[in-house]
């Protein structure tokens, strides 16, 4: 088998294992939710033997290995269940709200690597200045804090204080046309500029770190020495490897941002999959909640898996071992 192959295969069978764990801890954790799922849709008339008809209906008065059997299969099929409040496919539920989370977790990446890279290769060639120490007490403070309080403190300042910017939802009522258009680009920036705060940190150092190591390299030192220019050095040479750490940093970071977007979604009361997950615990709608992690669980398996292979690409050593 061709060593490419082989790698690819590898990566592959992970993710199909990854998946399948992840998918079997959401619907266990999800059964151990304290309350009844048939009181979310309950009326105060409603008696108990109408709300165990409504249990059979989803499948919830069942033993637990023969609900978790049905949950496979239905997977396998593709099919998410129905949401029990809203009484619609719970597919329906998650596409009405995917491209809300798209549209946030990736411009918050994209504007992320736009900033991260030219930060850190300003800091990388100039070790212990004062842009370089900035860098660093700023990282480290944007690792330490909680999304939610960053986006708190920016919903506070520029929404109710200074009113630059809308405070909540992902657009206005009764904007059409173009003006839609800027119309969201205003509801995103808040929401965007929490999770850029909280995640453009730890990206920027490890940039800084592995292009010091890059530079300090006997390729880097010998095309210093033949008069190459340091700019020509940098940014042909010695950043192409050291991209290669903060490539892995991106993918391992969809992860953060699936869960950070829960959090600022839930702040802003953006519409996103973040914001159906919030309402979905509070409702005890299993099947939404199910849906969604397993959507999540998806996304993050496959950014992994792409990673994994771009990092193959970028680097021909990992194919082979």
């Amino acid at each position: 088998m061709p060593p490419v192959v082989g790698f690819v295969a590898r990566r592959l069978g992970r993710a199909v294992l990854t998946l399948w764990f992840a998918t079997t801890i959401t619907f266990l954790l999800l059964r151990l939710l304290p309350g009844n799922p048939a009181l979310a849709v309950a009326t105060p008339n409603m008696t108990p033997q109408t709300q165990a008809i409504l249990l059979r209906q989803y499948g919830l008065d069942e033993p637990l290995l023969v609900q978790y059997g049905k949950y496979l299969w239905q997977l396998v099929q593709g099919n998410l269940g129905v949401s029990i409040t809203q009484s619609v496919p719970v597919t329906d539920v998650l596409l009405e709200r995917l491209p809300w989370t798209l549209l946030l977790t990736g411009s918050s990446l994209l504007v992320t690597v736009a900033v991260g890279i030219p930060l850190g290769v300003l800091a990388a060639t100039r070790p212990s200045g004062l842009l370089d120490r900035l860098v660093q007490v700023g990282g480290v403070v944007g690792q330490s804090v909680f999304v939610p309080s960053v986006a708190i403190a920016l919903l506070f300042l520029f929404g109710l204080q200074l009113r630059w910017l809308p405070i909540g939802g992902a657009y206005s009522p009764g904007v059409y046309g173009g003006q839609w258009y800027l119309d969201v680009a205003a509801h995103l920036v808040l929401p965007c500029v929490s999770l850029v705060l909280v995640q453009l940190g730890s990206y920027v150092l490890t940039l800084r770190a592995t292009l010091i190591d890059s530079l300090g390299e006997d390729y880097c030192v010998l095309a210093t020495a033949k008069g190459l220019p340091h700019r020509k050095v940098v940014w042909k040479h010695a950043l192409r490897n050291a991209l290669l750490p903060t490539t892995t940093l991106v993918g391992l970071q969809l992860g953060f941002l699936v869960g950070g977007a829960v959090l600022t979604e839930t702040v802003f009361a953006y519409p996103g999959i973040g914001r159906g997950i919030y309402e979905a615990v509070t409702q005890l709608d299993y099947p939404v909640l199910q849906g969604a992690f397993v959507l999540l669980a998806a996304t993050v398996v496959l950014a992994n898996v792409v990673t994994d292979l771009a990092y193959g690409l970028l680097d021909p050593r990992v194919r082979t071992q």
